[in-house]
């Protein structure tokens, strides 16, 4: 009998991942639940199982008082003194009683008993185990995923991914392995409730510690880490042994170590950068990949005023500023980045004498009419220039007709009158009696067009051109370009 309960015992312990001595426990408060539904009502006992030989002790406990209100948990001082003589008041004492076997519901009672204990003892183990491993990394499978928060099954518990700690570039789904930082571990009716992170900084801190020995032994430390989740961070390291690189530990060979954690981040950018205990080097070199000319600290405002050369200004403002940005939560220092030349280490461009288009001057009491001309143009009259078109027209064309000269040995303005010659006006023609035009001819195309020979004629023919007042021999172009005229005429009509 002994071996057989012994042997229950061990099984189930081993089954719910408890201690023997805490399913000993249970069965023992669970045998005191059941006696009290009998004979041993209303009375404070105590169960004990023997773990040698498997035998059930159960004891009456009563309280020592001096007056007695219920004398099924209380007793006097001298009657507790006859059985113990040392009895003081405000002390139990234990009367031994062997009960008679309990009846159905008394087991039933005790079985309810034995489960619930068994299962707060499990969430006992659980919270005991993920509090050990807040600010940890833990790895989990996405379970399900809901609106406003993602259950990771962690094996022995679940755990909540809410919202505010997921990344928004990331995407998860059901079945999906993921490394999360253990946030908070609270106690919950339903068991230990843990919550878990994937955009607190001290993640990437513990995935370095895991893939680089150098920092989880102490040879390198990090010293500070700003993240913006899903996009970009910065780590500053720092060598405590002589003769160790802190970046290139961190990065590894190929940057096969740090390659890991972009992974493991879903392709997250790591600035790793050294840590400096000048605050000026600290500042340059958290705003790489740029490189920083010169560095002004100011104390009393903990600002730092950065000069990059121009053409690294924006790398060293980064993205929608997020270089800068992140080297200002890396530092703890207020960064203001200038250029070389707004901060004056290159000459300023030269400056205009007058700007290139700079309005007109307004001249009080003057109206637009009576404001003086520039000093390179003379408004020239109508009348005056009606009479000189009427003179250039009597004057014969000259080659070259210089431009006319005011009398102060200033060029005066000519207008598309002056130049081009005035077109003489065509007398109306005669239409032809019963015949009725064809279509719409443009009189520009007539008066261009030459006059038509007639039929019976041969030879060479003289065309006279009205526009132009000038005659042209017809007879070379034809025999030039030997084109038959008349017969391309008759072939038109």
């Amino acid at each position: 009998m002994k071996n057989e309960f012994d042997t229950a015992i061990k099984f189930l312990a081993s089954e719910k991942n408890l201690d023997t001595e805490v399913v000993y426990r249970a069965i023992e408060d669970a045998l005191a639940s059941a006696y009290r539904k009998d004979e041993l009502a209303d009375r404070q006992l105590r169960v004990q199982i023997d773990r040698l030989s498997g035998d059930i002790h159960v004891w009456i406990v009563r309280n020592i008082v001096h007056e007695v209100e219920d004398e099924k948990i209380e007793i006097t001082l001298d009657e507790a003194r006859e059985t113990r003589p040392d009895a003081m008041v405000g002390e139990t004492i234990e009367y031994p009683v062997e009960p008679h076997n309990t009846g159905r519901i008394a087991a039933q009672t005790a079985k309810q008993v034995v489960l619930q204990r068994l299962r707060e003892s499990e969430r006992d183990v659980v919270y005991k185990e993920y509090s050990e491993k807040s600010s940890d990394i833990v790895s989990g499978v996405v379970q399900r995923v809901e609106p406003r928060q993602v259950i990771v099954d962690l094996g022995k518990t679940e755990a909540v991914l809410p919202l505010l700690e997921q990344v928004r570039t990331e995407h998860y789904r059901p079945g999906q392995r993921l490394k999360v930082y253990v946030v908070d571990v609270d106690k919950a009716p339903k068991g230990p409730q843990v919550t878990v992170s994937r955009t607190h900084k001290n993640l990437i801190r513990r995935l370095f510690e895991l893939e680089v020995p150098e920092i989880f032994k102490g040879a390198v430390e990090l010293k500070a880490i700003a993240r913006e989740p899903g996009y970009r961070s910065k780590v500053a390291v720092v060598a405590r042994q002589e003769g160790i690189d802190p970046v290139g530990a961190c990065v590894g060979l190929r940057g096969i170590r740090i390659q890991n954690i972009v992974n493991e981040l879903n392709g997250e950018r790591i600035d790793v950068v050294e840590w400096d205990s000048e605050p000026a080097r600290f500042v340059a070199n958290a705003l790489s990949p740029a490189h920083v000319s010169q560095v002004r600290i100011h104390e009393d405002e903990k600002t730092a005023e950065v000069v990059v050369p121009d053409r690294m200004l924006s790398l060293a403002i980064g993205k929608q500023g997020q270089n800068a940005r992140l080297a200002a939560k890396l530092t703890g220092w207020r960064i203001d980045i200038k250029s070389e030349s707004v901060a004056g280490k290159l000459p300023p461009l030269p400056a205009r004498e007058t700007p290139i288009l700079a309005p007109a001057p307004e001249v009080a009491g003057v109206t637009d009419t009576e404001r003086p001309a520039p000093p390179d143009r003379e408004f020239v009259d109508r009348e005056d220039l009606v009479a000189e078109v009427a003179v250039e027209e009597a004057a014969p064309e000259a080659p070259a007709a210089a431009e006319p000269v005011a009398a102060d040995g200033r060029t005066k303005v000519r207008f598309a009158e002056e130049i081009l010659s005035p077109r003489t006006e065509e007398p109306p023609r005669k239409k032809a009696k019963g015949k009725k035009p064809s279509g719409r001819v443009d009189d520009d195309d007539d008066a261009a067009r030459a006059r038509k020979p007639k039929k019976g004629g041969g030879g060479a023919r003289r065309i006279v051109v009205e526009e132009d007042d000038a005659e042209y021999d017809f007879a070379t172009a034809l025999d030039q370009y030997d084109t038959d005229f008349e017969a391309e005429y008759k072939e038109d009509d």
